[in-house]
């Protein structure tokens, strides 16, 4: 059985952080390494988020701490966010992990920043890895405290 954390923490390792968006709700979504436009649009008509060569999509609860608090959090007012989010781009990775019995996901970045997901909803803890560097993409995601792979769609 392949260990995929470790194969998204090699991937990972020395990738920029290229951009951070939010999605529907709380969600967050990191991008690391080189971007890739999309041709997808938004239901607005503003083109969609471009994909960058890993990904990181946290669906609800989430945090990012810097070497001694958290700076933010999902459960914080949005104004908060924006300039955090801007505060992580350029950061490198220095590690991926996970922790806790069903498992969470730990993005560890240059200058002590930290992205950690810590799902308080029933059922599975609400992470996905995505690696987008092939033709065959894939994505890692917890369920029923496992991590399994699954194939991803095309940025």
């Amino acid at each position: 059985m392949k260990d995929w954390i470790e194969h998204f923490r090699a991937a990972a390792k020395g990738l920029v952080v290229a951009h951070v968006w939010r999605g529907y709700g709380s969600a967050l979504f990191i991008e690391f390494g080189v971007l890739t436009p999309t041709t997808r649009m938004r239901k607005n008509g503003r083109p969609a988020a471009p994909s960058g060569e890993i990904g990181l999509m946290i669906e609800a609860d989430w945090r990012i701490e810097d070497a001694c608090t958290i700076v933010c959090g999902s459960g914080n007012d949005e104004e908060i966010w924006v300039p955090t989010f801007a505060s992580l781009i350029g950061k490198h990775v220095v590690n991926v992990t996970t922790f806790g019995r069903l498992p969470e996901i730990l993005v560890s970045l240059s200058d002590g920043f930290h992205v950690v997901s810590f799902s308080t909803l029933k059922g599975d803890p609400e992470w996905t890895l995505f690696d987008r560097r092939s033709t065959a993409p894939i994505a890692v995601h917890c369920r029923s405290g496992a991590i399994i792979e699954e194939q991803a769609s095309p940025a």
